[in-house]
């Protein structure tokens, strides 16, 4: 029989000869070391033979629908397969690329980073399949343009990364954001996976909007020496950023009889997050495709319309690279004349942009302001961060033309980058830029904005963030005082001698932290007086500002910053002054895995009194700009709640994607099950929304909590400016009611 099938007897045994522990999975000397051992003829089928997934593969790589795919939905023209560009990341010793290439599929690149392997493949192929491409890479940082594959044919990639030593909070995230960088407009993930637990949660979470996704089992007639476990297959095909459907789940005869853990746990991890999908599609807001409105559903769109606003997302499989989310504005006539008919902008850079997607009121002045007839706002967020504005413009060309043809004329459009003008950025200049493995690039700014009296601010802006600024800081230094009427240019290289100012705070959320924690402090009566020092964990490093002010202005304060990358903290030190000592100390760890840490504890004093999150989602569909999607999980809160001493206060910032403002219900229901005493307020006008968790049962009278704040406030310290404000946003904060 082994000679009958020699593929069969090649394959490996994982118990046996894989790596033995987790860490070695994710260690490239490993891999070295057992590619050279095994050489190229011995090549590894861990799971999911050819003759298994052949069938699927096929179709699924030639977009040819078969009835169980009528989930996805592109009408697109069927490529030859000679033309579907495919990538296959961590190829290992697979022969799945030879595979598809001997069916036609020609156009294929292989990963991964095992010179050895990549070596010995390339000498396996090289005559029999000349057009076939292999390249030594790190699958968590791909270095190809944005949006250049069809497909992406992941076979146990998704789960070597997955190890439960790092979880899914490193690698495994770098590698799915590139996952969804690298396809076009309705390209398709496949992922060959066990469907472990860790790898279910990543999966379904990172692929829920703007994305459909089904689940299908394989025969499970594998080789020997393969896994005997169930292997299935996910496949995400990259749809409009509005959409939330079902998982659709297609089972065989066997895996619906087979009775095991694996299956039950799948089960229930789909029934879960189809729950979750359902809650967050009732409400979702309608968006228009580019054909729909041709065909009138919002009126002629050859006509420009007084006061129109219609929300579309422009692009289309086979035409873009990417889909788009745009708002469409129509002056009224009264506000002309007009110095264009149609302005596209694009705006990414900034989190005003988001403040407009979500305010028909600023979208309104920002038309007026451009003086267009028509104005096209189109949305870069950080999936698009690797692309030129070029790149952008060439991509949308085509469906602006569309918008163009107002009556009889064609009507050129202008185009214009208007992040600077929506921010009031007067100068700006990059200090410092740096790329990280956990967090990409990061860039260090310093800006003087039309109406700041030429006082510069130093930002920082991590690019894989949905508000991409998280935070900044005035300067106090000579250098960039204004002379003679006329600021003096920013110097790109004066790092050095420039002093950041820690005794401010400019972002609203900050502002309102500190008028929190100050009034629930007062509420439990947990001041200087009561003796001993507030502990404090704050999730979240960014440049430093938020713990560097809490040090110098509340001495009973010990600060403990949880920060994943450490070169987040040579930024914040190096470019924002950022400086430890006995009362504020930075661990480089998981977040999630801390604060398990924290609940866990029974040692006296272990407890957490202040728990802040102050950071950004990196995800770019995961409906949220704040905070990760895994920080508003049930399961985290209920640790973060444990995390909590008796009187402790549990606060971050809740910012819902402009498209998917239906994203608080959840959220709310989420909170309301852990925690029975919550509050919030609002900043930035109304676009920053800050919870806040009391773990005291009982309601806060906050009236009397907001007088009693006022004459602790009033009778320790002298009246600052930062006082006023904390008095002023105290008396913002309500019980949050839910709907």
């Amino acid at each position: 029989m082994a000679e009958e099938n020699p593929a069969k007897e090649s394959c490996i045994r994982i118990a046996e000869e894989l790596p033995v522990t987790a860490v070695d999975y994710i260690d490239q000397e490993s891999w070295e070391n057992f590619f050279t051992s095994k050489g190229a003829d011995d090549f590894c089928e861990w799971y999911a033979d050819w003759p298994q997934i052949r069938t699927s593969l096929k179709n699924l790589l030639s977009f040819q629908l078969a009835e169980e795919l009528d989930h996805f939905s592109f009408p697109r023209l069927q490529p030859l397969p000679e033309e579907v560009s495919i990538l296959v990341p961590a190829c290992g010793a697979s022969r799945l690329s030879e595979h598809l290439y001997d069916e036609g599929f020609t156009e294929i690149t292989n990963l991964d980073f095992s010179k050895v392997v990549i070596k010995a493949m390339m000498k396996r192929n090289i005559r029999a399949r000349p057009e076939m491409k292999w390249r030594v890479m790190d699958i968590t940082d791909i270095e190809f343009p944005s949006g250049i594959f069809d497909a992406i044919v992941d076979k146990g990639g998704l789960d070597i990364l997955m190890d439960s030593e790092h979880g899914p909070r490193s690698g495994p995230l770098s590698y799915i954001s590139e996952v969804k960088r690298l396809l076009k407009a309705g390209g398709r993930y496949i992922c060959l996976t066990l469907a472990e637990p860790l790898v279910l949660d990543l999966l379904f979470s990172k692929f829920r909007f703007g994305w459909k996704v089904n689940l299908y089992t394989i025969s499970d007639e594998a080789s020997p020496g393969t896994t005997t476990q169930q292997t299935f297959m996910l496949v995400a095909e990259k749809s409009y950023l509005t959409v939330v459907s079902r998982i659709e789940l297609f089972m065989d005869v066997s895996f619906v009889e087979t009775q095991c853990i694996q299956v039950d746990e799948l089960l229930e991890a789909l029934k879960r997050e189809n729950t979750v999908r359902e809650e967050y599609s009732k409400s979702t807001d309608q968006w228009y495709s580019l054909k729909e409105l041709k065909q009138g559903v919002k009126g002629n769109i050859g006509v420009i319309e007084s006061g129109r606003v219609i929300y579309l997302f422009l692009g289309e499989t086979g035409i873009s690279r990417f889909f788009y989310t745009c708002v469409l504005l129509d002056a009224p006539p009264e506000t002309g004349p007009f110095s264009k008919q149609l302005l596209v902008l694009f705006l990414q850079k900034s989190q005003a942009s988001q403040k407009i997607l979500a305010s028909e009121f600023r979208q309104r002045l920002v038309l007026q302001s451009f003086k267009a007839a028509r104005l096209l706002i189109i949305v870069l967020d950080s999936s698009y961060f690797r692309l030129y504005p070029d790149e952008t413009r060439e991509d949308t060309d085509y469906f602006v033309a569309e918008l163009c043809q107002v009556g009889d004329d064609d009507t050129d459009a202008k185009y214009t980058a208007g992040d600077n003008m929506i921010e009031g950025i007067k100068q700006s200049k990059t200090v410092h830029q740096v790329s990280s493995v956990l967090t990409g690039q990061i860039s260090v700014e310093d800006v003087i904005y039309i109406k700041s009296q030429d006082i510069t601010f130093r930002r920082l802006y991590f690019e894989r963030t949905e508000s991409l600024m998280h935070s900044e800081a005035p300067l106090s230094t000579e250098a960039f005082r204004q002379k003679k009427g006329k600021p003096k240019k920013i110097d790109s290289h004066a790092s050095s001698g420039v002093k950041v100012e820690h005794k401010i705070l400019t972002t609203g959320f900050h502002k309102g932290v500190i008028a929190g924690l100050l009034l629930f402090s007062t509420h439990s009566k947990r001041t200087t007086k009561a003796g001993g020092l507030v502990k404090t964990v704050i999730i979240g490093l960014g440049p430093g500002i938020l713990p560097m002010f809490m040090r110098n202005r509340l001495p009973s304060l010990k600060i403990e910053v949880v920060e994943l990358d450490p070169v987040v903290l040579d930024v914040a030190s190096n470019y924002f002054g950022f400086t430890e000592d006995e009362r504020l100390k930075v661990h480089i760890t998981d977040a999630i895995k801390f604060v398990r840490e924290k609940a866990n504890s029974e040692a006296d004093g272990s407890k957490v009194d202040l728990l802040i999150i102050d950071g950004d989602s990196s995800d770019s569909s995961s409906g949220l700009i704040s905070p990760e999607a895994d920080f508003v999980e049930e399961s985290f809160l209920l640790t973060v709640k444990d995390s909590l001493s008796d009187k402790g206060l549990f606060i971050f910032k809740l910012i819902p994607k402009h498209y998917f403002t239906c994203m608080r219900a959840p959220v709310y229901s989420k909170l309301e099950r852990v925690f029975s005493n919550l509050y919030h307020m609002y900043v930035d006008d109304d676009f920053v929304e800050i919870i806040f968790g009391v773990k005291k049962e009982g309601p806060v009278e906050l009236d009397e909590v907001c007088k009693a704040l006022e004459r602790s406030l009033l009778g320790n310290y002298k009246m600052h400016p930062w006082i006023n404000n904390v008095l002023h946003d105290s008396k913002l904060i309500k019980p949050l009611v839910l709907p």
